[in-house]
């Protein structure tokens, strides 16, 4: 599996495109996407663009593909940034002028719906962030989590062939503050204790580019045949695999995984980060116990389907750049080592 070319870097100072890609929803929630934009702004000096889009909720999928090709056309902008995800993106694909995309790459920062947008990249050759969000992890009650900064600034920032050693936390959270309150705003968000990165297979030593995103969205992708190339491109690669705040049942989890490995997709991957599962949300307020309970239900039924159809890779369970938080920044089409000896997970931003 070739490794894509990373864009060159934004640079303190310059103008970072802010989209809303999948959906609108600063018309809605104003607070974190305020909040996100000013951290952008005061903590990481760059200087946010809004477009029509961004604060339109209900936008169609030609009028976001038309703020995307402004953004990646206008040679002041260096970077653009996702304000959060959606459900609909997939049906801004077909609008896309990928010609002038390609002639124009930037870094593009995002993940949940944007894992569209992501593979779309990395099909045109271009390296895609799996990161932070402006209403997310930007507009984090408190402060931005400091492993979720840490990792965005090397991704915005890093000089190109940098390593960055991902690291593992003592503490997640997936309860976010309620966004409809300016007060929640000012106070961090509920966080647990939780265990580390657990490894499963073979000790090996996995270097390949990363590949992959949310688990939902790519289901999705592969029923509309968008942006899944054949089998045999992805050899070698790192899959990295997340479940969203829709909370899909283990029983789901297993039949997607089982579907791509029926396609013969799976086995192509000798290694699998996948992100620690979100196991609450605001209808369904899961107790730690019922947490824990999701949590190892959802990573059986990945082994299960890695035990049927890719016996020989090596998985990395709780690596926290899902939908929970903290929130590690992943390059999608750049390169990442899984070392099962050492146990460390290093990428290049």
């Amino acid at each position: 599996m070739p490794t894509a070319v990373a864009p060159p870097k934004p640079r303190p100072g310059d103008r970072i495109a802010v989209l809303s890609p999948a959906a609108g929803l600063p018309a809605v929630f104003p607070h974190p996407y305020e909040l996100g934009v000013r951290r952008l702004r005061e903590e990481y000096g760059l200087e946010p663009v809004e477009y029509p889009t961004t604060r339109l909720l209900g936008a169609t999928p030609e009028q976001r593909a038309a703020d995307l090709h402004a953004a990646f056309a206008d040679p002041t902008v260096k970077a653009v940034i996702a304000t959060i995800g959606g459900e609909d993106q997939i049906t801004v694909l077909p609008h896309l002028d990928r010609e002038l995309i390609q002639a124009n790459p930037k870094p593009f920062y995002g993940y949940s719906d944007n894992t569209n947008l992501l593979l779309a990249l990395r099909n045109l050759g271009i390296v895609g962030y799996h990161g932070a969000t402006v209403m997310v992890e930007l507009g984090r009650g408190g402060r931005v989590h400091p492993m979720t900064d840490a990792s965005l600034r090397a991704a915005l920032f890093g000089a190109p062939g940098e390593p960055f050693e991902l690291c593992e936390t003592e503490r997640s959270g997936d309860q976010p503050s309620p966004w409809e309150d300016p007060e929640s705003m000012t106070a961090e968000p509920v966080s647990e204790p939780c265990g580390g990165w657990l490894w499963h297979g073979p000790e090996r030593v996995v270097d390949g580019p990363g590949w992959g995103g949310n688990l939902e969205i790519l289901a999705w992708m592969a029923m509309a045949d968008r942006e899944i190339r054949p089998v045999e491109e992805y050899a070698g690669g790192v899959l990295l695999l997340e479940t969203s705040e829709e909370m899909p049942s283990s029983d789901e989890v297993y039949r997607i995984l089982r579907n791509l490995g029926e396609r013969g997709l799976l086995r192509q991957f000798p290694a699998l980060l996948m992100g620690r599962a979100k196991a609450w949300n605001f209808q369904r307020r899961n107790s730690p116990a019922e947490k824990l309970a999701y949590r190892t239900a959802q990573r059986e039924a990945v082994q299960r389907a890695l035990a049927e159809y890719a016996p020989d890779t090596l998985a990395v369970f709780d690596v926290d750049f899902g939908h929970t938080d903290p929130h590690l920044t992943l390059p999608i089409g750049g390169r990442i080592r899984v070392d099962g000896e050492q146990r460390r997970i290093t990428v290049w931003y």
